[in-house]
This record gives structure tokens, C-alpha cells and sequence, in this order.
């Protein structure tokens, strides 16, 4: 089984999918990859959604229902998010209810600025005090922002890390994925798509660039 551990299929929820369209062709174009199990994961902010994992909730599944009731054939896409880790992030009541369908499994995504002490904090209290697994969004994207020792502080973290495909495309981002794996850190691959055009579905091109073996080790994760 392919899995698309990563994506923003969900119409209208955030900076992915702008339509209901866009999300059914988004999904064909997987398919067509492929792919046979989704995780969709939209961003939560927690500061955008005025702290409400309620609300946001209600309009995860509203734009769920959108897509099934479109193409019922869909109703196996599970759901998930891509939180942001912001101060706090692990006391927020119902974080918990963020993670992976029935997993323990959550997505979280590290602020795109300098290594500070306190993320790895937020994501070590929200594992333990929730008993949840972190899952940590495209790890290779950090390259311009840590040193080598502090992304060594980040690889210490009892976590997954999720690659992107497009990591295959670019050098240093190869070098570093290829290294982890190598290393034997947990790992899985996801697409990060958000739309058709400049960010589309691109297992093809994972595919097409990686042993096929690296990818089915992925699967075994979840």
C-alpha cells in the first residue's frame, strides 16, 4: 500500500485546496500515482483558530463531507492535521484530538526561524502528556535555518520524521534525507501537495528517483 502520510486536499481550509474541484482532481492525480491510502492534513494554527480545536474540528469535517458526498468512493481518505508548533501548543485543550484518525500519530510542523530550545520542549510534553507519537513535517526543510548540532538536538526526539518528495530534487535536501535514512531514523514520505499547479501530487516523481524499498520501509510505520 502507498500512503500519502501528508497533504492539503481538504477544500477551503487553508492555504491548500481552493475548491472542491481542485480537491477531487488533486485526488485523481494520486490515485493515478498510485496512492491508496490519504491522510489529509490541514494546518492548524493555533493563534488563527483563537485557540478553538473545537471549531477547527467542525470545519475539518465540513469539508471532509464535501468530498465524499461528491465521490463516495472517498470516504476512506483518514484525517489528520499539520500543527504548528507555537508557545503552549501542548496545553491546549483537545490537541490530542489532532492526531492521525485512530492513531497515536500526530503531524507537527517547526516555525520556519532559528533552532530554539522551547520547540523541542512543547513537542516532548505534548508526546508524553498526551501519549502521542510525533510525526515531524518535511524535517529537510530546516537546512537554511539549524546547524549541524541543532538539528542533532532535533534527531534526539522520540519522533517519525516525514520526508517530502521533492526532497529527491534538490541536492543538499537529498544528501541530508539519504543520511537519516541511512542512519535508521523512522521516516515517512509525503507530497505536501496543496493545489494542481506549482505544488501538485508528485509520487510519480518519487518514484521515479528512489528504490522502491526505501519507500515500502515508509508504510511499515503506521
Amino acid at each position: 500500500m502507498l500512503t500519502e502520510h501528508h497533504c492539503h486536499i481538504l477544500p477551503q481550509i487553508d492555504d491548500g485546496s481552493s475548491s472542491l474541484e481542485m480537491s477531487l482532481e488533486m485526488i485523481k492525480l494520486m490515485r493515478s500515482q498510485g496512492v491508496e491510502r490519504i491522510i489529509a492534513t490541514p494546518h492548524f494554527y493555533a493563534h488563527r483558530e483563537h485557540n478553538n480545536v473545537k471549531h477547527y474540528l467542525e470545519k475539518r469535517q465540513n469539508a471532509y463531507k464535501k468530498i465524499i458526498q461528491a465521490e463516495p468512493k472517498n470516504a476512506d481518505i483518514l484525517l489528520g492535521a499539520e500543527i504548528a508548533i507555537e508557545h503552549g501548543i501542548s496545553k491546549l485543550p483537545d490537541i490530542d484530538k489532532l492526531r492521525i484518525a485512530d492513531t497515536n500519530y500526530i503531524l507537527l510542523e517547526l516555525p520556519y526561524a532559528g533552532f530554539q530550545h522551547w520547540y523541542l520542549d512543547e513537542i516532548t510534553d505534548l508526546s508524553y502528556e498526551h501519549h502521542l507519537t510525533p510525526i515531524i513535517a518535511h524535517i529537510h526543510r530546516y537546512l537554511e535555518y539549524y546547524s549541524k548540532a541543532e538539528y542533532e538536538e532535533v534527531l534526539k526526539l522520540d519522533a517519525i520524521f516525514q520526508i517530502n518528495n521533492e526532497a529527491f530534487g534538490n541536492f543538499k535536501e537529498k544528501r541530508f534525507v539519504k543520511s537519516l535514512i541511512k542512519e535508521g531514523y523512522p521516516y515517512l514520505f509525503g507530497s505536501d501537495a496543496h493545489n494542481i499547479s506549482d505544488r501538485k501530487p508528485n509520487w510519480d516523481f518519487l518514484i521515479k528517483k528512489l528504490n522502491y524499498s526505501y519507500i515500502e520501509n515508509s508504510e511499515k510505520i503506521l
